[in-house]
């Protein structure tokens, strides 16, 4: 059984990223150790309006009284964050890459429902890389789960076992095989838009904020954050969505701010989609992915 630990208020980002910044100095990998088995819990979560109108603003999205499938993941970051910041977690925060998201929205979920929000990682697992794991957050409305995100982890260094698994886990879907056409939009992406993204998801890694802050951590230019890149993507396919649909998504190279990406896509025999990001000058892929319809459950 799960140690559950409820929290009355989100957890402060700014806080957490310093606290994994100082353990960082003093905190060593230990991938043995294992996941810990706590499940973090907030309840009665309402969504800020004015929040809701600026990130829908911000990722293209339509105004509208219905949540975007990726704006539950702002709600459940934070507990991501304490969840990953905690002493017994196996791995220090600063330096692991989300490497793929799946979302699935069993139905649309109103801005006007309270929610639950509930975090546990799982399913520790060797990579070529290091070592990756899954954070599943879950929104539930009266006590019916109604929204899943499964984010998937790399910490870069040394694998704890082989790098293989029995079974392919998300991000690790080999990519669709026929070519997809030419692209259905090019977008611009400022360079602001790492910390218009940080002032609607209170995720302000200085890796998305500006250059000076990003070279500290390798990287020659700012880069804008992969969730805002799904959402965009998301926004993309807006009236051409059923109620219920998953949308799973492989990160690939970030998106260095300013940029040029270009957007294309196919539809699928199953009522679906499939995609991919990639910078309009050069053809390197940022992000791939799919959308498949979830069936109604009678």
């Amino acid at each position: 059984m799960p140690t559950v630990r409820e929290l009355n208020t989100a957890p402060n980002l700014m806080g957490l990223f310093g606290k994994a910044a100082l353990a960082e100095v003093r905190k060593h990998d230990q991938p043995k150790r294992g996941l810990p088995d706590t499940e973090y819990l907030r309840s009665n979560v309402k969504v800020d309006r004015a929040n809701l109108a600026n990130y829908d603003r911000v990722c293209g999205f339509r105004q509208s009284d219905e949540l975007p499938a990726t704006y539950p993941h702002i709600l459940s970051f934070p507990l991501q964050a304490k969840l990953m910041s905690d002493d017994d977690f196996p791995f220090g925060m600063v330096g692991i890459v989300h490497v793929a998201n799946r979302i699935t929205q069993l139905r649309p979920v109103r801005a006007t429902e309270p929610l639950s929000l509930r975090v546990h990682a799982r399913n520790l697992r060797p990579h070529d890389k290091g070592n990756q794991f899954d954070v599943v957050s879950e929104a539930l409305v009266d006590g019916e789960v109604v929204w899943t995100d499964v984010s998937t982890y790399l910490r870069r260094g040394r694998p704890s076992g082989p790098a293989s698994a029995p079974e392919p886990e998300p991000g690790d879907t080999p990519s669709p095989a026929a070519p997809l056409p030419p692209p259905d939009a090019v977008w611009h992406v400022g360079d602001d838009f790492g910390r218009r993204y940080a002032s609607v998801s209170g995720d302000h890694n200085p890796i998305h904020l500006h250059p000076l802050s990003a070279r500290l951590f390798g990287f020659k230019r700012a880069i804008v954050h992969g969730m805002w890149s799904k959402a965009h993507t998301l926004a993309a396919f807006e009236g051409r969505l059923p109620a219920g649909f998953t949308i799973d998504v492989r990160f690939k190279l970030p998106i260095m701010l300013p940029s040029k990406v270009a957007l294309r896509s196919a539809a699928t025999a199953d009522g679906g989609w499939r995609f991919d990001l990639r910078n309009e000058r050069n053809g390197k892929p940022h992000l791939e992915g799919t959308i498949t319809p979830v069936p109604r459950v009678p």
